[in-house]
């Protein structure tokens, strides 16, 4: 037992090594991280080559997945352009006000005939699950300086508060599927409670604890021999995971904190604030990214005989129809021109969020969680295909069309 403990260590440690050699080639390739890992994953896991044997369980799983999304989430909202937000704060607003809750719809109205085995409810569920996009996972965009800092400014804002929007609305389906409630109206004044609690805990605990990290770490950092150089990276980790766990321990939504503590840094922009960000950063990509083995090695390889075409289907829509027609008439009437309403709708890649999302389900013993893991796993991997093999492309030939077309205001 403890032999294969450490031969798993020594291969996860060896690839982290050898992508950390190279990792500035690939950033400029069209091979992301997670799709690179994924693909380690699956070649090296017991599917294939069977030299990497995790035995993660589920609580485990999804404890790592979100400990990297809190990091992330912080660290991307911390480097967020306020003066940039400040004038298009539209663009998110119209993303996660209307494209949100039309694709939730639109993911029921079409996963019903496709599916009629599984209950509306249950349809209700996929559908929520497959909504918020992973903040991991459009990195690769929202810090492209070839997509212009308002578009990179949405999209981040979006990514970041979609996931803790659709928790309480995940919860309330499911609190209905498993029959903690019992009535439509039940649903309703369940669902409100649940979002008022989830988010409201989560923007508080995630003001309260940035807004007093700027003020008392911000000064002491400027007076010599107080912060150590040791710990000085070590800071925002601490804050972000501290807002993170403080969040879901009150039973807020965790994600949320997150990513409004990192809001919070960045409206107070402390000194030294992009010093402090980096060890989040790093360590927030090697946890997702480590995820992502563990999902090649773990998940793919069981899914893949089960995977059918109705699940293939789905997916495909998921990352089409359901979620880039609404994203598109959300932004009518903005000067992004047609390409850009295309391209912010086409980049709402799936990753963690929904990873963590089936998790969940899957605990709650919803009947047909087999049928929405697997309609979840197609469309993840569909996702950091598709979406990891376009992004550079598409980002270069998007900035040089908003460069050409003067009427597009960047």
């Amino acid at each position: 037992m403890e032999i294969a403990v450490y031969a798993n260590l020594a291969v996860l440690a060896a690839i982290v090594l050898v992508y950390g050699a190279v990792s500035g080639r690939l950033e400029r390739s069209p091979f992301s991280g997670a799709l690179v890992f994924m693909g380690l994953g699956f070649l090296l896991g017991p599917g294939v080559l069977g030299v990497l044997d995790l035995t993660i369980g589920t609580g485990g799983f999804r404890l790592v997945a979100e400990l990297a999304l809190a990091l992330i989430l912080f660290v991307e909202a911390a480097d967020a352009n306020m003066d940039v937000l400040k004038k298009n704060f539209w663009i998110p607003v119209r993303l996660l006000g209307i494209a949100l809750p039309l694709s939730i719809a639109l993911g029921f109205a079409l996963g019903v005939p496709i599916f009629p085995d599984l209950n509306l409810l249950e349809v209700a569920l996929l559908a929520t699950m497959l909504a918020p996009t992973d903040a991991a996972l459009g990195k690769a965009v929202v810090t492209n300086p070839n997509v212009p800092p308002r578009v990179r400014e949405g999209l981040k804002v979006e990514s970041g508060l979609n996931d803790g929007i659709c928790v309480p609305i995940l919860f309330a389906f499911l609190a209905v599927a498993t029959g903690s409630a019992s009535s439509e109206e039940s649903t309703v004044w369940l669902g409100l409670g649940l979002f008022a609690r989830e988010i409201g805990i989560g923007a508080v605990v995630g003001v309260v604890f940035s807004l007093g990290a700027c003020k008392t770490l911000g000064p002491l950092s400027r007076r010599p021999g107080w912060i150590g150089d040791i710990w000085l990276p070590m800071i925002v980790p601490a804050l972000a995971l501290l807002c993170f766990a403080t969040a879901q321990a009150l039973h807020g939504s965790g994600l949320i904190a997150a990513f409004v503590g990192g809001i919070t840094v960045a409206f107070m922009r402390p000194p030294k604030k992009h010093e402090w960000l980096q060890a989040a950063e790093s360590i927030g990509d090697t946890l997702s990214l480590l995820t992502w083995v563990a999902f090649g090695a773990m998940v793919i390889s069981q899914a893949l005989p089960k995977i059918g075409w109705d699940h293939v289907l789905y997916a495909v829509l998921s990352l089409t129809v359901i979620r880039m027609l609404p994203m598109f008439l959300s932004l009518t009437g903005l000067s992004l021109g047609t390409d850009g309403k295309l391209f912010v709708s086409w980049f709402g890649p799936r990753g963690l969020v929904s990873i963590v999302f089936i998790i969940i389900v899957l605990d709650r013993g919803v009947p047909g969680g087999d049928s929405l893991a697997m309609t979840v796993v197609c469309t993840v991997v569909f996702s950091i295909v598709a979406h990891g093999l376009s992004a550079m492309p598409l980002a270069r030939l998007y900035g040089a069309r908003v460069g050409e077309n003067s009427s597009i205001n960047p």
